[in-house]
Order: C-alpha cells, then sequence, then structure tokens
C-alpha cells in the first residue's frame, strides 16, 4: 500500500513516529551498538524486527521515507530504507542516499530492504563495486549476492567485472568488504556448473582460497 500526504502531515507523522522511538528505547543494543563503532547523533536502539512492524503498519510511502532519511537518527534512516517505494526512488536520489551513509549498519539496511528492489539494482551494484567508498562497495556486493540467489545470472561483460572487482576487495584492506565480495562469489558460483569453475579459477589465480 503506498500513501500520499501532504508537507504537514509528514511533519506531523515524523514527529510521531520519533516519539515513539521512545518506547522501543533498550539502552543495552544502542551502547552494544556505540561500543562496535556504529555512531549516531540519536539511537534509541529499538531492534529491526519492531521498526519491520512499525514499516508494516505504515506502509511504502516516498516523501515519508525521504522525509524520515533528513533526520540524524538511526532509526529513522533504518525505516527509511522499509518504507521507500523500489519502483519511485530514482538513481540520483539513490545516489545522494548512499553519498549521505556513514555507518555500515545503514548501508547493509539499505542494501536489504530497499537497494536489491531497485529496477536498476544490477547497474548500481556493479558502479558500487567499481568505486572507492568502502560503504557503495558493500553495498554493491551484497545487492549481487540476492541477485545472484535470485538465479539472475549476469552477462559476459558482467560476469568479468565482477570477478575483477571481487578480486580486488578480497585482496583490500577491509574486513566487512572483504566478507561481502566473499559471500557473493560463493553466491555466483552456485549459479550453475561454470560459474563456480569461473570462481574458483580466479580465486585459485590470485592465491585465495574458495570457501
Amino acid at each position: 500500500m503506498i500513501l500520499e500526504m501532504d508537507n504537514i502531515e509528514i511533519k506531523e507523522k515524523v514527529k510521531e513516529i520519533k516519539q515513539s522511538f521512545r518506547q522501543m528505547m533498550d539502552g543495552a543494543v544502542a551502547q552494544s551498538m556505540r561500543q562496535k563503532g556504529a555512531d549516531y547523533k540519536l539511537n534509541w536502539g529499538a531492534t529491526l524486527p519492531r521498526l519491520r512492524e512499525m514499516a508494516a503498519e505504515l506502509g511504502q510511502n516516498y516523501d515519508l521515507a525521504l522525509e524520515l532519511w533528513k533526520q540524524d537518527v538511526r532509526e529513522c534512516k533504518i525505516l527509511a530504507t522499509m518504507l521507500m517505494p523500489p519502483d519511485e526512488i530514482l538513481p540520483e536520489v539513490v545516489d545522494i542516499w548512499m553519498e549521505q551513509t556513514t555507518s555500515l549498519e545503514i548501508a547493509e539496511q539499505a542494501a536489504f530492504n530497499l537497494y536489491q528492489h531497485l529496477p536498476f539494482a544490477a547497474d548500481k551494484a556493479y558502479q558500487w563495486i567499481a568505486g572507492e567508498n568502502a560503504l557503495a562497495q558493500l553495498c554493491g556486493f551484497h545487492v549481487l549476492t540476492r541477485l545472484f540467489m535470485q538465479g539472475k545470472e549476469p552477462n559476459e561483460r558482467g560476469i568479468n567485472e565482477f570477478i575483477d572487482q571481487a578480486l580486488v576487495a578480497l585482496q583490500g584492506a577491509d574486513l566487512h568488504v572483504r566478507k561481502a565480495a566473499m559471500q557473493s562469489v560463493i553466491r555466483f558460483s552456485e549459479l550453475g556448473l561454470v560459474y563456480e569453475r569461473i570462481a574458483r579459477s580466479a580465486l585459485r589465480q590470485a592465491n585465495l582460497d574458495f570457501l
């Protein structure tokens, strides 16, 4: 269900949503996140299942998602990725959201809740894994992992580009990107025997183990 609201209703709804986060507050979760380096201006520690319940009740809403994303609040940003209709958000807006993503958690949530469902998901994923932004690379590999799991096979150019960038990532310094790249390679290899041979050969040439 996609709802339409005017600006005043949007502002009021965002205010109401932010107030509701107080009831979901989990200090232990928030503290654990801070210790792991997740530094938000405001973090109520609301669990993902609770946020998913809220998203299901609210329904997809483009304007509400945009307004929630503007808030420097962990829960608002995650909820925005859940409420944004994938077929309505423009590539330029996706680029802005990616530029404004500063935490691992938000990057992963955006990839799983929204980016993998975009009509142009593959195009963005290949663009991101070829860039220098680690969080964008992470999103790109997560999206490709999901597409491979859905049985979507890349064309020859896509295969070459994916393998090249995956090998670069697997030999890079960022642990999270390395893990995302390896998971993606594993899912790529599960597309069929030919893909498995391509993956094994590429990893072998780079002196990397196939998990």
